[in-house]
């Protein structure tokens, strides 16, 4: 290493400092003024900041700081504001009865921007994010309801479930295993096939369907109706379109009268409060299939 300091580099003209590595010499090239106060102020302002901010970790939290501040208690602080401002509608939800919501209308909204929340932590993962429905699920977009698409019926649904062991009041309906319990021969069970499928508008052989008409009446009307319309009150759905729970066609339509499916949805009673349920009642009326 060479100790000459005072060297001029042939090539830039700079003085050294002295210091060579490998014939390789340092240019003396010191930091901008200006930079290097910058540099010393952060220093300043970051030593301020430790004495001002939470800043230390220790055992059980961190050092306070001459400030005081807190983010958590500032979030604490927001979640009560908010929840302050939301008192004076979720008292007015409470106390009101579901039907009587849609009546103010900033209540209504409210209830259908807290219900639009509920419906994507609690209902979307059976009914997906926009209420589409998928096999086995309803479609909560149509006009199509299995027990019935009022306010208070969707009220009753959502608190109670259908087929749902754990609440003494959930929606119960349970179609016959006519194949299986050995209800109705294979023939019969066909020509009902056909009859369903023919008024649903689905491909069948008009000759069954005219021999089912008949066996529906018989075996079917009571709870979906007699030309296969529904009943709401008894959890019939009808059967004389397009939408189909499971699937649609005569063998599918076979299938299920042979050895029915039966979906379940749980009371949302013992896991929401009443507030809840009204708001999700009121955003599942309003996606557009509400009676």
């Amino acid at each position: 290493m060479s100790e000459d300091k005072n060297e001029i580099d042939e090539i830039s003209g700079t003085e050294t400092t002295g210091h060579e590595w490998d014939g390789i010499k340092e240019l003396n090239t010191p930091l901008p003024r200006w930079w290097l106060w910058i540099f010393y102020a952060t220093i300043i302002w970051a030593v301020g900041y430790m004495i001002a901010m939470p800043a230390w970790p220790l055992i059980n939290g961190a050092t306070k700081g001459v400030l005081g501040y807190s983010s958590r208690a500032n979030l604490v602080s927001e979640v009560e504001m908010a929840k302050a401002a939301q008192s004076q509608f979720l008292d007015k939800i409470e106390a009101s009865e579901v039907v009587d919501i849609l009546k103010d209308e900033e209540l209504a909204r409210f209830s259908r921007a807290g219900g639009n929340a509920a419906f994507k932590v609690n209902c979307s993962q059976c009914h997906g994010a926009g209420a589409q429905g998928f096999v086995g699920f309803p479609n909560l977009n149509d006009d199509e309801w299995i027990w019935g698409g009022t306010l208070d019926a969707i009220y009753t649904t959502i608190a109670h479930g259908a087929r749902y062991v754990a609440n003494e009041d959930t929606r119960i309906s349970e179609m016959p295993a006519f194949g299986a319990d050995e209800l109705l021969e294979k023939d019969e069970i066909d020509a009902i096939a056909n009859y369903v499928a023919s008024i649903s508008g689905t491909e069948a052989d008009s000759a069954l369907a005219n021999t089912g008409k008949e066996l529906f009446v018989d075996n079917c009307a009571a709870c979906h109706g007699d030309v296969g319309e529904g009943v709401a009150d008894l959890g019939g759905p009808a059967l004389n379109n397009a939408i189909w729970l499971f699937a649609g066609g005569v063998e599918a339509i076979t299938a299920q009268i042979n050895q029915p499916k039966h979906g379940e949805m749980p009371g949302w009673s013992d896991k929401l409060d009443d507030v809840t349920i009204k708001q999700l009642a009121v955003y599942v009326h309003s996606l557009g299939g509400g009676q």
